[in-house]
């Protein structure tokens, strides 16, 4: 069912109240102490047709329906309705064959070779060509592009960097074999490359439709954010910005016509996402995993889930992002890795995991998911909750409280204040962000929520973007896409590197991570354990909590599956009755 790739994306973030003097000893939790289905069981006989009612729990989406230049969640779930990727993946997120493309890899040469199917159309009923492949690497390697997805795993492209710079017309390593093949040679080919959203470039867009908008132009035209056009399961028939968009199905999808006639997607607020489902009112839903002891029993749906390669952070602003480069400060208060090591040993996320979030989230030991299990090191500690290493911390880095006020001051005897962005969104995000400002408070640093108020999610990633002055700290959250390598999200020149930390030997870290030795397991295996020991270590940001992915299914559901590379399309879905079932 995940077969659309979400390559890199944002996530909205919920939390809650705690205080560390009712927790006691923190208590690691084991994400495998929780066991849920990801796929429905439905042995009731299938209506014809039907429309699904999809709930998108949380912030509105922004509207940016194209793979090219959207850069947040919330898009990529509409995404997911109307466009698939180009190459399919298996549940390790490895590349194959079952997608609607075919690659052929060629380490000896650093060249794939990708082939699409004949014969398959548009949603808008035109041919689908490798053209549709080829314009991607156009658009996003374009001078004025304005996205987030010109990286170092697209400036790996042989001649990419020349057409980027303006220095070129053509991609000199992009090779139209023939209208429905693309050969591509690289610079490096490390092991990334096998991996989906690693070093290939997995999207396909349709070039008649787009060619004629420029691409400084491209994320507000109609012809992204009101009249998409894909080669998904549905097709968009119209869009309510922010509230809400109606789908029928794609006659043209490539794996066949979709077995329902359509999707309704509403934004539904945290606050009455579960009271919507428990009434019947929608089929499909993220539910708060701090309220699942209120729905894990109901009796109109069942509860999927699944690990997810995603995570909450605490990140520190460090500098800006200028001339496509991160650039730091060492000027910030924050630039001093002695603070932000003490802020993280500051907060128990063991504590908020179990007693908030039922085993369903528990704290991150490093910046790679365990669902990666070969890259994941689990021997790196982390930050366990320990206020008075904390204190030591600052104590022994010169860090004192000269004027008896309760907090520090920096090293040349000012008071600072550290301004912290955090997330709207459920119950629990207030009393969350007020933990933490308690706990920083307790450990000496003054810490204040900018303008005094929790920020709605667009707003807040934009003002990330833009680097906004008012942040110094900010809680958000990652989701990392099929490849762990972690250069799109902190590499020196990546946009999503929203902290702008860079030192030489991180780059050296991240480069050992992107080699052509890195293609050996063990080589990769070692350059993975040294980034994840050297990032916990410098500390641009705190990894806070993993999290299982839970999503609750209407009874009347029938052939879904979230697991990632699930066989299952969402062509195949089915419903057994005309409305979906009050509890």
């Amino acid at each position: 069912m995940r077969k659309t790739l979400k390559k890199l994306f944002v996530l909205g973030a919920s939390a809650l109240l705690l205080s560390s003097a009712v927790f006691g000893p923190a208590a690691t939790v084991s994400a495998q102490s929780v066991d849920l289905p990801t796929q429905v069981k439905n042995e009731e006989k299938s209506i014809e047709g039907g429309i699904l009612r999809y709930a998108m729990v949380g912030p509105a989406f922004a509207g940016v329906l194209n793979t090219m230049v959207y850069d947040a969640n919330p898009d990529a779930v509409v995404l997911g309705f109307l466009q698939d990727s180009l190459l399919g993946y298996d549940e390790n997120f490895l590349l194959d064959n079952s997608g609607f493309g075919d690659i052929e890899f060629d380490q000896k040469n650093k060249q794939v070779t990708i082939k699409i199917p004949k014969g398959h159309k548009w949603s808008d009923g035109e041919d689908i060509t490798i053209d549709d492949v080829i314009f991607p690497y156009y658009v996003i390697g374009h001078k004025d592009y304005t996205g987030v997805r010109y990286g170092d795993d697209v400036s790996n492209v042989v001649g990419m960097e020349e057409y980027h710079e303006g220095k070129a017309d053509k991609i000199s390593g992009l090779e139209r074999v023939d209208d429905y093949t693309l050969r591509v040679t690289y610079k490096q080919f490390p092991n990334s490359m096998l991996q989906a959203g690693g070093g290939v470039m997995n999207y396909i867009e349709p070039e008649h439709y787009l060619k004629d908008v420029p691409v400084k132009d491209l994320v507000d035209s109609d012809k992204v954010r009101k009249n998409p056009v894909g080669m998904g399961a549905f097709r968009v028939t119209k869009v309510v910005p922010g509230e809400s968009v109606t789908f029928e199905a794609n006659e043209y999808y490539w794996r066949g016509k979709p077995k329902l006639d359509g999707v309704q997607l509403d934004v539904v607020s945290d606050e009455t996402s579960i009271a919507e489902m428990k009434a019947g009112r929608y089929d499909i839903a993220s539910l708060p995993a701090d309220q699942y002891e209120v729905f894990k029993d109901a009796k109109n749906m069942q509860v999927l889930g699944d690990i997810q390669n995603a995570y909450t952070y605490i990140g520190f602003k460090l500098g800006k992002f200028e001339d496509g480069e991160n650039k730091p400060d060492d000027s910030k208060v924050i630039a001093d890795k002695a603070i932000r090591q003490a802020m993280a040993y500051a907060i128990d996320n063991d504590a908020i995991g179990e007693r908030f979030y039922h085993g369903l989230r528990w704290r991150a030991n490093t910046p790679i998911t365990p669902n990666f299990k070969e890259y994941h090191d689990d021997s790196v500690e982390g930050y366990p909750y320990d206020m008075e290493k904390a204190k030591k911390i600052l104590a022994d880095a010169g860090y004192k409280d000269a004027d008896g006020d309760g907090f520090i001051e920096d090293k040349n005897g000012k008071p600072f204040t550290l301004n912290f962005a955090s997330m709207a969104g459920g119950e629990t995000a207030q009393p969350l962000a007020e933990y933490y400002m308690q706990q920083w408070a307790e450990l000496g640093i003054d810490v204040k929520l900018v303008k005094g108020q929790l920020m709605e999610f667009n707003a807040f990633y934009e003002a990330l973007k833009k680097d906004a002055e008012d942040i110094d700290v900010y809680q958000g959250a990652w989701g990392t896409g099929g490849d762990p390598n972690p250069s799109g999200l902190y590499g020196r020149k990546a946009a999503f590197n929203y902290t702008r930390w860079a030192t030489e030997e991180h780059d050296k870290l991240l480069e050992a991570i992107g080699s052509d030795e890195a293609f050996e397991d063990e080589f990769r295996k070692k350059a993975f354990s040294d980034w994840q020991k050297y990032m916990m270590e410098e500390l641009p940001i705190i990894p806070t909590l993993y999290r299982y992915n839970i999503t609750a299914v209407n009874n009347r559901v029938k052939n879904y599956d979230i697991k990632v590379g699930s066989d299952l399309s969402l062509a195949d879905v089915e419903l057994t009755a005309e409305e979906p079932y009050a509890e």
